[in-house]
């Protein structure tokens, strides 16, 4: 697999790994860490089990192996979500690619954190509502909302945000039990965020779409 900027890159298609037990948990679970959350993330509200999320954490992160999942996108730039796996210097990176594959925009990356740009709720679920048929990647519209959620960077986030991640959580696995208070907690995580600049700008603002 060939993306512009990671031409050392080990890079191998990571979709056959969304579906496997534990990924969800691996994925998110660092977000539910809000400020607010008084017991501590557990794989089990994701519908895993420790063992499971162990066993994958391995391949996520195998340095000889850098799992990539596309968010491909119908009428507009689409995602690329990439475990960068160097030996000490371990990151999540968020690329905006062009629906043709001419170029791809690293504008975010998560430690831990968010860092960099992000997108505004809206154009998070239209990406995740437009999945391209004619291209390789994520179809499933509940997969391909989670696994952009990370990119959020707004503020201003709506009411309905909340069924709609739960929604996505129960389609992953999650137990009804936990669904709901998992998405407040993810969502959580997004609100506790620092205010943005008055200048700040989603990448998508200036034509992207």
């Amino acid at each position: 697999m060939l993306i512009q900027g990671y031409d050392d890159g080990p890079l191998v298609s990571g979709e056959p790994l969304v579906g496997r037990p534990g990924f969800w948990a691996n994925y998110l679970m660092a977000m539910c860490a809000d400020g607010t959350c008084v017991e501590r993330p557990a794989p089990e509200w994701f519908g895993d089990d420790g063992a499971d999320c162990d066993s994958l954490s391995e391949t996520l992160l195998d340095p000889e192996r850098w799992p990539v999942f596309r968010v491909p996108a119908a009428d507009g730039p689409g995602v690329a979500v990439i475990y960068r796996n160097l030996v000490g210097d371990y990151d999540i990176d968020y690329l905006l690619t062009h629906p043709d594959g001419s170029y791809a925009q690293r504008i975010a990356n998560w430690e831990g954190h968010l860092s960099g740009t992000g997108l505004t709720w809206q154009e998070l679920i239209r990406t995740a509502d437009a999945p391209s048929c004619d291209a390789k990647g994520v179809q499933d519209r509940a997969a391909r909302l989670l696994l952009v959620l990370p990119l959020c960077n707004d503020l201003d986030i709506p009411p309905a945000a909340l069924s709609r991640v739960t929604d996505a959580l129960l389609a992953a696995g999650a137990p009804e039990e936990t669904a709901t208070a998992t998405a407040r907690h993810l969502l959580g995580h997004v609100m506790s965020r620092p205010s943005h600049d008055p200048g700040w700008d989603s990448p998508l603002s200036h034509g992207g779409r």
